[in-house]
């Protein structure tokens, strides 16, 4: 297929982002060459073709604002509404607001990345868990279900049954937070039910959808690909290529058992600190990816520790200075660095964790 250049200011949009394609800027969105235009198949703006085939990616001038106003007209429209959750990154990968962008609209929930976790941790545990945590943030789905970042696998068909079930005729609004694996889960429903591989953009970077992608089902509604929301307060963005690969994990996390007196440190690379300040001797568990170097010294010397060893013995590292937080403990509790990982707190402590300024800490019911 030929374009023809009087269409790029019009409606032509990149298959892969759902930018409008155009050729005279190359510094914002949907920018392709003119002779790119000549090359038959569907269209990539130059954005998303370098990311497909390079892995780089290039800065957005859209702001969250703009994705969130994008996001605003879902509620204004008659449609189900499936948002899709990270469960490694539960707590930062919510939606404040869900119900508001939802409308009157229902909503499934879909856990990715369920393979992340151990084996040990039941499906319905994990299921049940997920519903106490959604309720007590305000969220009311019409069905929870999982779902993992594996390409093969039986639970893709029951979550299409499903959709199929509750969206009756209408279409269907994919939505998430950056990098909890929308796209992802998008292209395995194309390739499932229309052998289609791999059309929308993905990878480990926030924003990389930014616009609406519609995709026409059988019966002429809609499948649509909406922007991720920006959450700033997750660690994810203030990592490059190189440290996403050792703090995203792509297989099944092994939790680390650390026996810790009072007044010991855990360092989770040179990303976050963990203070075992008061309480009994005790184990803490710490989920993180598998390759995210964890070093334990004592908590007298840790600042100068740290300082010494950051960036080297304790990598990655990030430039924003780490903020203190202190915690007592009463009960089980995950003690979590939004888009990094978890330790678990399973007897009474004073703590006190550490994360790059800007970056979420929250305390939750203890999941394992």
């Amino acid at each position: 297929m030929w374009y023809n250049i009087a269409m790029i200011e019009e409606d032509l949009k990149c298959i892969g982002c759902g930018a409008t394609i155009q050729t005279t800027d190359e510094g914002k969105s949907g920018y392709t060459p003119a002779s790119s235009l000549k090359n038959e198949g569907e269209l990539y703006c130059k954005r998303c073709f370098r990311l497909r085939h390079y892995n780089e990616v290039a800065d957005t001038e859209l702001s969250e604002d703009d994705f969130l106003a994008m996001l605003n007209e879902i509620s204004t429209k008659d449609a189900l509404i499936v948002n899709v959750i990270d469960i490694f990154d539960f707590s930062g990968s919510l939606i404040t607001g869900l119900q508001r962008f939802a409308g009157g609209n229902p909503v499934l929930i879909i856990g990715n990345k369920a393979d992340i976790l151990p084996k040990s941790l039941k499906k319905n545990k994990l299921l049940n868990w997920m519903k106490r945590e959604l309720a007590d943030n305000g969220i009311k789905p019409v069905d929870v279900m999982l779902t993992s970042q594996r390409e093969k696998g039986d639970d893709l068909e029951v979550i299409l049954d499903r959709i199929e079930e509750l969206r009756e005729g209408r279409d269907v609004y994919v939505v998430g937070v950056t990098n909890v694996g929308k796209s992802t889960f998008i292209n395995r429903i194309l390739k499932q039910v229309g052998d289609m591989e791999n059309v929308i953009t993905t990878s480990h970077y926030a924003g990389t959808t930014l616009n609406m992608i519609e995709i026409e089902l059988s019966d002429g509604a809609k499948l649509v690909d909406t922007p991720g929301i920006i959450h700033k307060n997750q660690i994810v963005h203030l990592l490059d290529k190189k440290d996403l690969k050792l703090t995203s994990p792509s297989k099944e996390i092994k939790p680390k058992a650390f026996q810790l007196n009072p007044e010991q440190t855990l360092f989770l690379g040179g990303l976050a600190r963990f203070d075992f300040i008061k309480g009994e001797r005790q184990s803490f568990y710490a989920y993180f990816a598998n390759e995210l170097d964890i070093h334990r010294t004592k908590l007298a010397g840790a600042d100068e520790f740290y300082e010494k060893h950051k960036g080297g013995l304790l990598k990655p590292a990030v430039e924003p200075e780490l903020v203190r937080h202190t915690y007592t403990i009463k009960e089980p509790t995950d003690v979590v660095i939004n888009g990094l990982g978890w330790i678990a707190v399973k007897h009474e402590a004073q703590i006190a964790i550490y994360a790059p300024k800007g970056v979420g800490i929250t305390l939750r019911k203890a999941l394992i």
